[in-house]
């Protein structure tokens, strides 16, 4: 190892020394690299294995990697939805004393897949539109702390399943620009113009390829994206006025930012000069309404559609056992105990890295539904969760993280730094990828 290695680090983790860094990214041997599903990029990326959990690398330039990882910090810092960064490593050489690209390192978002994973031979309909919907929600949350991504686009996002819908977190920082103030309006029209483009792009590749279900319109998915954005943006930031005798409106703008996932950190109200209007407009929203309401409550940390599920079954519980005036911590830890972690600890030992616990809570409540309208009755949660393992659950693909050798489904690339075109970019193809006929 060259002795002028420099390592920057979030936090302190020996197995950074561990790593084969005068070796050139492409030809790392197998023992340190880690075969998982991979998005398209411009530059080379490999997933590897660092004491005991899961990163990814990507070799870039210096100034490029250190500006990526501090735009990194910045966004955890405003709890935007992006990966975690580990570190920086420049000064790399290789045996000869040549100089190597430098590499900017960041943490595997567990149970996370990028976009072209997340379907199986084809990319149907519902699926493309539950992913731009996902994909327009982290840019509306982007937006409001006031990140400019300058590269939007499904390949550099990553999707965590949340309920039935998606969650979006940012994984590619490397365009963007972080503004003190929220963005001004061509900032961000220019944001959702490049959204557009790459995503009628990225849809009209797969049907290219004969991955795009007939009936899929490019450029109408790439439209509901723009749609979707404006929708929830004008939801967060519209000023509304109303007479003055009508000042539930208040509470009912609240309720329906609640509704939306939002709560209001501060709201400028205004009255007109002879008091008979009212002016209402938020000015600072933060995202999480029930994420932070069901950690409060339970101590789970899960995707905001996840909880919303669960709280609702969580308000069901209390009703169901007459609680309705009791205190609502305790009500919820007895059904914490009773209901939610039961149905976790009974998933068995070897299939509890194909979901999250609060996805398969949320699936649980699904497989209950259908089993009960296919009977006519309500089925015993026994007799569901049962059910749902042996016919559901036992048949999916681990999606904490597909480790091990490649097999004819998945592979680990090995284009080489001469194989690549001039741009950097590193050519995928659906060998990266793992089979997920049973995900979607």
């Amino acid at each position: 190892m060259s002795e002028s290695l420099s390592i920057t680090a979030s936090s302190v983790d020996p197995g950074l020394l561990q790593l084969p860094w005068s070796t050139g990214l492409g030809d790392w041997p197998s023992s340190h690299i880690v075969a998982l599903p991979k998005g398209i990029s411009r530059h080379l990326v490999r997933f590897a294995n660092l004491s005991g959990r899961v990163v990814a690398i990507k070799e870039t330039t210096e100034e490029m990697a250190r500006r990526e990882y501090d735009m990194l910090g910045n966004l955890d810092r405003l709890a935007a939805p992006c990966v975690d960064r580990v570190a920086v490593i420049a000064g790399r050489t290789d045996a000869s004393g040549r100089p190597l690209p430098a590499a900017l390192v960041t943490a595997h978002l567990r149970f996370s897949l990028p976009y072209r994973a997340l379907f199986t031979q084809v990319l149907r309909p519902h699926t493309a539109t539950r992913l731009v919907d996902a994909l327009a929600v982290l840019l509306v949350r982007l937006h409001n702390v006031g990140f400019y991504w300058g590269d939007v686009s499904l390949s550099n996002t990553l999707f965590r399943r949340d309920a039935g819908e998606f969650a979006a977190y940012l994984v590619d920082a490397e365009t963007g620009e972080l503004h003190g103030n929220r963005l001004s309006p061509g900032q961000r029209a220019h944001d959702l113009d490049i959204a557009r483009t790459n995503i009628a792009g990225e849809i009209m590749d797969l049907e290219a390829g004969g991955r795009l279900e007939g009936g899929v319109d490019a450029i109408a998915i790439a439209d509901g994206l723009v749609s979707s954005y404006h929708s929830l943006w004008g939801a967060l930031t519209d000023k509304e006025s109303f007479a003055v005798d009508e000042s539930w409106r208040i509470t009912e703008r609240v309720h329906r930012l609640n509704a939306l996932g939002f709560d209001i950190g501060e709201m400028s109200i205004r009255t007109a000069s002879d008091g008979t209007q009212v002016s209402i407009q938020p000015k600072v929203v933060d995202a999480g309404h029930h994420q932070r309401r069901l950690l409060r409550l339970t101590g789970l940390d899960v995707e905001e559609n996840q909880a919303r599920r669960l709280l609702n079954d969580l308000d069901e519980f209390r009703a169901r056992v007459s609680r309705l005036g009791a205190d609502e911590e305790m009500v919820a830890h007895e059904w914490l105990t009773r209901v939610f972690e039961p149905i976790v600890m009974a998933i068995p030992w070897d299939l509890r890295a194909k979901l999250e616990p609060a996805e398969v809570f949320h699936q649980v409540l699904e497989h209950r539904w259908y089993m009960s309208q296919a009977r006519g009755r309500s089925v015993p949660l026994a007799e569901v969760v049962s059910s749902y393992i042996d016919d559901v659950l036992r048949h999916r693909r681990d999606e904490a993280t597909v480790m091990g050798p490649p097999t004819d489904t998945m592979s680990i690339p090995t284009v080489s730094d001469s194989d690549a075109p001039a741009t950097g970019e590193v050519p995928t193809t659906d060998t990266d990828l793992v089979d997920w006929r049973d995900l979607v």
